[in-house]
């Protein structure tokens, strides 16, 4: 039915960033996928050679303005580190609550207004009723309650501006934080549309890859220990160790290989290997949402999501209403020189810098990004999913679509899409 054929995909659609698709196709075979990122190189290695230890949080910030918050965390993490500074506990309780914004901001993006259209089963959310735009206005109610609370913690919800290395320059004010509480248990109900509608998807496509997280006791995402779903336990300043990067000679990006395989990062990792260390209020009332995992199904990414929003908002009321906050001053670095090294769980997956610092200014330094280290397996999937189709006599159009919610699946930062543009296939003679 389809002989021998290209899938070409170009200019992937309401992305950050520029990504094309080229698969090859003989018979019911995939001779070949390329996941073509096509943005121009940035150069913030190079960028950050020279700077001061105070310019780098802010500058590094403006890599993602989804993950601002995240880049800004591990590049303090990772000066601190180098430098000899032990943040104080109220500086871990901070950003532990600006990671929580992120990640629910985040997550209630991609999962409201890219993946629902998938589940409704419509083209996009401007297609909705009346009923199904009503549970968008209810995750656009969650994405409000979260940039509140990054704007509260961090200052601003995208490139924030009181996170410094040692601390905070500005404390939450009480009568704010009361208030967001109560925010907070305003749209707690409203998570449970998202949960109910991914647990019920049937989508499926199980993916073999090694889960890597990093997991600790109350499943925040700033500290802990790095595992993988086959048992090891793994340093921080030894992760780049495991890792092989993969040079891909048709894209931008550059993939990584975890001790020679593939492996994946993110929200399924994390709840696959972390999941007794959810927040107490989100594993009972998330209790059937909850049931499949552990879980090689990559589609459950979206589910895992959508858990862990529920989860940033029980942690959040937690920490706010246990915490009395006071005016702390940044603590200064107890040396000018040094290697540090940064891990921290971004909304997409583990996130990693390593530092060198020489007389308070950056000698050299080394980004692991969450999509990166996805972007070999992203395609090993792709090339699983079209055989699959290709053995049921699957049609394009539904092939073509079927990759589209396999790759929203991943969330990838060069992919909060909601559809491809055209597709063109060639008929090889």
């Amino acid at each position: 039915m389809h002989n021998t054929s290209d899938i070409h995909i170009e200019d992937l659609s309401k992305i950050e960033g520029h990504t094309n698709l080229d698969i090859g196709i003989k018979g019911d075979k995939v001779t070949s996928v390329k996941l073509r990122i096509s943005e121009n190189k940035r150069f913030y290695t190079q960028a950050i050679r020279g700077l001061t230890i105070d310019e780098i949080p802010s500058l590094v910030s403006r890599i993602c303005g989804t993950c601002s918050i995240s880049h800004m965390t591990c590049a303090i993490e990772a000066l601190e580190t180098a430098l000899g500074v032990e943040p104080s506990e109220q500086t871990l309780v901070l950003r532990n609550l600006s990671m929580n914004g992120t990640i629910l901001r985040d997550h209630a993006m991609h999962l409201y207004l890219f993946c629902l259209p998938d589940i409704i089963g419509t083209d996009s959310v401007l297609d909705f009723g009346p009923k199904d735009m009503r549970i968008v206005e209810r995750g656009l109610a969650v994405k409000k309650a979260a940039n509140n609370l990054a704007t509260l913690v961090a200052g601003r919800a995208v490139h924030a501006i009181y996170p410094k290395l040692g601390g905070f320059t500005q404390a939450p004010e009480e009568a704010k934080a009361n208030r967001l509480v109560k925010e907070m248990k305003y749209v707690r109900d409203n998570v449970f549309d998202a949960l109910d509608l991914f647990l019920g998807s049937d989508y499926e496509l199980e993916c073999s890859a090694r889960d890597v997280a990093m997991v600790n006791d109350d499943f925040n995402f700033v500290k802990g220990s790095i595992m993988t779903s086959d048992g090891q336990a793994i340093q921080d300043d030894e992760f780049q160790d495991h890792l092989h990067r993969v040079v891909l000679p048709y894209s931008q990006a550059t993939g990584f290989e975890f001790q020679g395989k593939e492996y994946k990062v993110g929200a399924l990792p994390r709840i696959n290997l972390n999941e007794k260390s959810l927040h107490k209020d989100t594993r009972k009332d998330a209790a059937k949402h909850l049931k499949p995992f552990p879980s090689k199904n990559i589609y459950h990414n979206n589910l895992a999501q959508a858990i862990e929003m529920l989860h940033c908002i029980d942690n959040s009321i937690e920490l706010l209403e246990s915490s009395d906050f006071k005016d702390e001053s940044p603590l200064m670095p107890k040396g000018k020189s040094g290697a540090g090294v940064g891990v921290i769980e971004a909304p997409r997956g583990t996130l990693y810098y390593e530092l060198i610092v020489k007389d308070s200014r950056i000698h050299d330094g080394t980004l692991v990004i969450p999509t990166a280290q996805n972007q070999v397996n992203m395609e090993r999937d792709i090339r699983k999913l079209v055989e699959e189709d290709l053995s049921r006599g699957t049609d394009r159009h539904t092939m073509e679509h079927d990759i589209e919610k396999l790759i929203r699946a991943y969330d990838p930062c060069m992919s909060c899409a909601s559809h491809f543009l055209k597709v063109r296939w060639k008929q090889e003679q």
